[in-house]
């Protein structure tokens, strides 16, 4: 378009005016690379603002190259998976996190996108979902270590999960009722003979289901009236392994007579059976255990199928109302600690016997289980500070 007076060429704005990028904002990183990055028009002070960050960040050592926190929060989170616990089960839990609750809600996000706005929406959805306490705070914990390791990789500053904003999820905290001990019988008595000794050595022994699916007639030893676990049974990538007990550690029980009776009834009908399988995960080395529960075909079974086959079947057999909650074969180690408890045995032996790691962890499950010691005390002062059990002239003062 021309000028009418002028006839000199007139420029005229068209829909794309003010929107390309007109500033170009150029540095040398920490590795001595020349970098640039440009702004659009009307950003100068925001360009200017850049520039004087990573000039900043260089000098103080500080740098954070702005195109590497863009990698999509899969991506990266799979990478950090890699570096976890070497056991496979535990990575398996990992991954089976992340793709139900985290990838759905962060998925290709990249992680310098994460602030603290969508974590706390990420909480919301969680709550919504109507999730335990524990399993959301769990949640939360795997999304802070991903978090604090992009802060370590320097793809961000700082780990937005640990913003002031941010409420971590509280632990539901569910009173343990130990069954009675009628009940115990009842379930025992409602399982198939040839899977009844779990129910032996679950409640005799406190044994996680995996290491009852594992038990190896093996273990036993009579002469010292001990137990020693050292493996469980377990499925990873929908294969059956052998695995050490949870944590990786082994450990010694007291094998009490009427388990080691319940053990040696249970050979006498059902001889136990070898059987080999991967040790840790699918195609590792292969190891035969002679194992004392299987099925008609010298099978093991996972602990799922036990569940909805033997052990809910043992509620129907019996007429029992089956809760979820509170009546799992977990319910038999609650029994045992109980037990023990209400037997004199200490805390710390009986963490010992059911393998937790925090003597504390199991104070905190089993502390309204350990039996009042007020009479104990009471008599003890009396003793000391009455004279005698049979003074009656109290404490005196000067």
């Amino acid at each position: 378009m021309r000028d009418e007076l002028t006839g000199k060429p007139q420029r005229e704005r068209t829909d794309l005016h003010g929107t390309g990028l007109r500033y170009k904002v150029r540095y040398v990183d920490p590795e001595g690379r020349e970098r640039s990055k440009s702004f659009p028009d009307r950003r100068k002070k925001a360009a200017e603002d850049f520039l004087g960050e990573m000039e900043s960040g260089v000098r103080a050592g500080t740098y954070l190259d702005p195109d590497a926190g863009k990698v999509p929060f899969r991506e990266y989170a799979e990478s950090w998976v890699k570096g976890q616990s070497s056991d496979a089960s535990s990575r398996q839990s990992i991954e089976s996190r992340l793709r139900s609750q985290l990838y759905p809600f962060f998925d290709r996000r990249p992680v310098d996108a994460i602030g603290p706005a969508r974590v706390r929406d990420w909480l919301a959805w969680l709550e919504e979902r109507r999730l335990d306490g524990t399993y959301r705070a769990v949640l939360f914990d795997t999304l802070s270590s991903i978090m604090n390791a992009a802060v370590e990789d320097k793809l961000i500053r700082d780990n937005p999960c640990q913003a002031r904003s941010i409420k971590r999820p509280r632990r539901s905290t569910h009173r343990v009722v130990p069954w009675p001990v009628e009940r115990v019988r009842a379930v025992q008595e409602g399982l198939a003979e040839r899977w009844r000794l779990a129910a032996d050595v679950g409640a005799g022994l406190g044994l996680r289901q995996g290491e009852v699916l594992g038990l190896s007639a093996g273990d036993l030893d009579t002469a010292e009236a001990v137990l020693h676990v050292v493996r469980q049974l377990r499925i990873i990538r929908g294969q059956l392994v052998f695995a050490p007990p949870k944590g990786g550690k082994s450990r010694t029980v007291p094998l009490p007579d009427e388990v080691r009776a319940a053990v040696a009834m249970h050979r006498r009908s059902f001889p136990p059976t070898r059987v080999r399988l991967p040790w840790l995960e699918p195609g590792g080395r292969t190891v035969e255990v002679e194992l004392l529960l299987s099925n008609e075909r010298g099978e093991p079974h996972s602990g799922d199928h036990f569940n909805k086959v033997m052990w809910r079947g043992a509620f129907r057999a019996t007429g029992l109302v089956y809760a979820p909650r509170t009546d799992g074969m977990h319910a038999l180690r609650h029994f045992y600690a109980s037990t023990l408890l209400a037997g004199g045995v200490s805390i710390k032996e009986v963490a010992e016997y059911l393998g937790h790691a925090d003597p504390g962890f199991t104070l905190r499950t089993y502390t309204h289980l350990v039996p009042s010691s007020h009479a104990r005390a009471r008599q003890a002062v009396d003793a000391v500070l009455g004279g005698g059990a049979n003074s009656s002239d109290g404490l005196r003062t000067a």
